[in-house]
C-alpha cells in the first residue's frame, strides 16, 4: 500500500474511533438520566446510509436511502406523539423510550463526524417539531439543568479519558526511551527558523525561560516554542542566551511544512544498509562506512548530508568516507531526489539511551501525567490561533493526515490518536453554538441564575444555525489552507 493510502487509512481509523467514543459519551450520559436517544450515528449520511439497525424491529439494513428509512421513523414518532398528547405517558411508554433498543443505530458515508440525536433537544438535525408539543419525561429538555450539563460534557469527558488510557497503555507496553541532551555528544541540529534567531548546529538546550530541559519530547518542544529566552550550551563550554521572537512558533511551523524539524538530534552518517541499484551500492560503499563529505562539503551529521546532496541532484560527485579507520573517497551518482541510497544506523548506536519501564500501577499515573501535560501544552498554544499568522496555520484533514506515519506503525498511530482525542475534547468544549461548549454555556447560565435565565427554544434554534454556519466556515477555511499549502505554496 502506498504511503498516501496508509495515511488515509490510519486517519479514517483514528477519527472514526474518536468520533464514536465522543458520541458514546453523550449516549451513556443520556441513558443514565433516562433521555431517549432517537439516533446514534457514526459519520454523516446525506442521501443514503451504509448501515442502519433498528433493534426493536430486529432489522439490519445496508445501503438504505434516507427517504424510506427516515419517513418510517418520522411516522412512528408522530404516532407516538399523537397518542401521548391525548393522555399522559404510561410507565411502560416511558420505560420503552429510555431503553437502548429504542435507538436507531447507523453508519454514514461522509467521515466528517457523527451525532447522537436526543429527543427534545435542538442539535445539528434541526428537528424542532417535537418542541412544539408538551415536554415528555424522556426528553432532554425535561431533565434538570445539572443532568443536561453532564450529558453535554459526556463526549468531551470520554475523549479525555480515552487519551489517558491510550497514554497509559503505551508506557505500560512500550516503556519510555529517550536520549538526554547531556548525552548527545554532537548536540542538536536546527532548522532555518532556529538558525535565523541565533541557534547553531551543536547547541545543547539547557533551559527555556528558566525551566530545565532534559531531553527532546513534545513537552520540551512546546516549552521552547513558547519561551522568550532559550539558554543553550555552545561548544560544550559556553552558556548562551537566545532571545526568541513572539512569533517563533509560526516560523518553526513553516519548517515543518517543508519537512524539517526546527530541532533534532545530530546524527553522524554511518551506513546501516544500502538500497539495491542506487548510487552508493554501485560505487562500492559498504555498511559501516562513515560518510564525512559530499563534493568537498563536510557532512558531520545527517542534515548536512541532506543539504549537500540537494546541490548535486542527477550528478556524479566525490563522496568522502572512513572505513576501518582509513579515509577514502569514491565517485557516486546522486539521483534526481538527491539520494545516495543509504539507510543510517539508528541513534542508539551513538548515544546513551535512557529507558524506563512501567508496571501497570505505575503506568496509570504516568498516562495521566502525559495526558494532562499534552492537554495544557495544546491549550497554551490556542492563543496563537487568534492572530493573523495563526489563522493561516490552521489546517484541515490534509494537515491531520500528514502527521500519520507512512507505514502501519501502531505505536505512533496510538500516540497521534491520543493527541487528536485531546484536541477533539478541547475544540468541542469551546463556547461556540452548535458545539458541546455552546450548549454547556447556556446550561451554566441557567444554573448560575437558578433557572431565572433560561434560553428559549427559538433562541437555541437560532444559536444552532449561527454555530453551524461558523463551523462550516471554519471547515472551509482550514481545508482551504491545506489546498493552498500543498498545491500552491
Amino acid at each position: 500500500m502506498s504511503p498516501f493510502w496508509v495515511k488515509v487509512t490510519l486517519l479514517l481509523l483514528s477519527l472514526g474511533m474518536l468520533v464514536f467514543v465522543h458520541e458514546l459519551g453523550h449516549f451513556s450520559m443520556a441513558r443514565l438520566f433516562g433521555v431517549w436517544v432517537e439516533r446514534f450515528y457514526l459519520f454523516f449520511h446525506p442521501q443514503f446510509q451504509i448501515l442502519r439497525w433498528n433493534p426493536l424491529k430486529h432489522k439490519l439494513e445496508f445501503f438504505v436511502k434516507n427517504e424510506s428509512s427516515e419517513s418510517s421513523e418520522s411516522s412512528e414518532n408522530s404516532e407516538s406523539s399523537e397518542s401521548s398528547e391525548s393522555s399522559e405517558p404510561t410507565a411502560e411508554e416511558i420505560k420503552a423510550k429510555q431503553s437502548w433498543r429504542a435507538t436507531t443505530y447507523g453508519i454514514g458515508w461522509v467521515p466528517l463526524g457523527g451525532y447522537c440525536q436526543m429527543s427534545g433537544m435542538i442539535d445539528e438535525s434541526m428537528d424542532t417539531e417535537t418542541l412544539k408539543q408538551p415536554a415528555k419525561p424522556w426528553e432532554f429538555r425535561s431533565k434538570p439543568a445539572w443532568q443536561r450539563l453532564l450529558i453535554m460534557v459526556g463526549g468531551v469527558l470520554f475523549n479525555f479519558l480515552t487519551a489517558l488510557v491510550i497514554y497509559a497503555g503505551i508506557v505500560y507496553t512500550q516503556g519510555e526511551a529517550f536520549v538526554n541532551f547531556s548525552d548527545a555528544t554532537l548536540g542538536m541540529a536546527y532548522g532555518p527558523s532556529a538558525k535565523a534567531v541565533g541557534l547553531i548546529d551543536g547547541d545543547i538546550p539547557l533551559e527555556a525561560d528558566g525551566q530545565k530541559l532534559t531531553h527532546l519530547n513534545a513537552d520540551a518542544v512546546n516549552q521552547i516554542l513558547t519561551a522568550k529566552t532559550l539558554t543553550v550550551l555552545r561548544n560544550r563550554r559556553d552558556t548562551v542566551n537566545i532571545n526568541l521572537p513572539e512569533n517563533f512558533i509560526f516560523r518553526a511551523n513553516e519548517d515543518a511544512e517543508q519537512g524539517r524539524a526546527f530541532i533534532s538530534y545530530r546524527l553522524p552518517v554511518y551506513i546501516a544498509q544500502l538500497s539495491p541499484g542506487m548510487g552508493a551500492e554501485k560505487a562500492g560503499l559498504k555498511p559501516g562506512d562513515h560518510v564525512v563529505s559530499v563534493g568537498g562539503i563536510a557532512t558531520p551529521d545527517f542534515d548536512d548530508l541532506t543539504a549537500a546532496l540537494a546541490q548535486f541532484k542527477d550528478k556524479k560527485v566525490m563522496v568522502g568516507y572512513i572505513r576501518d579507520g582509513k579515509a577514502d573517497s569514491v565517485a557516486v551518482a546522486i539521483d534526481g531526489a538527491g539520494k545516495l541510497g543509504i539507510a543510517l544506523q539508528p541513534i542508539t548506536e551513538f548515544y546513551k539511551v535512557t529507558r524506563i519501564e512501567y508496571s501497570l500501577l505505575e503506568a496509570i499515573p504516568r498516562g495521566i501525567s502525559l495526558g494532562w501535560t499534552t492537554l495544557t501544552n495544546y491549550v497554551s498554544q490556542l492563543k496563537y490561533i487568534f492572530t493573523a499568522e495563526g489563522a493561516k496555520s490552521v489546517g484541515g484533514f490534509g494537515t491531520i493526515g500528514s502527521i500519520f506515519p507512512d507505514t502501519f506503525d501502531w505505536v505512533q498511530f496510538w500516540n497521534i490518536t491520543a493527541l487528536l482525542s485531546l484536541i477533539l475534547a478541547v475544540m468541542n468544549i469551546l463556547p461556540i453554538p452548535a458545539l458541546d461548549g455552546g450548549h454547556v454555556l447556556f446550561v451554566l447560565v441557567e444554573l448560575v441564575t437558578f433557572g431565572r435565565v433560561k434560553p428559549s427554544d427559538k433562541f437555541l434554534e437560532y444559536a444552532q444555525w449561527v454555530g453551524m454556519i461558523l463551523l462550516l466556515a471554519l471547515l472551509i477555511w482550514a481545508n482551504g489552507n491545506d489546498i493552498y499549502r500543498f498545491l500552491i505554496k
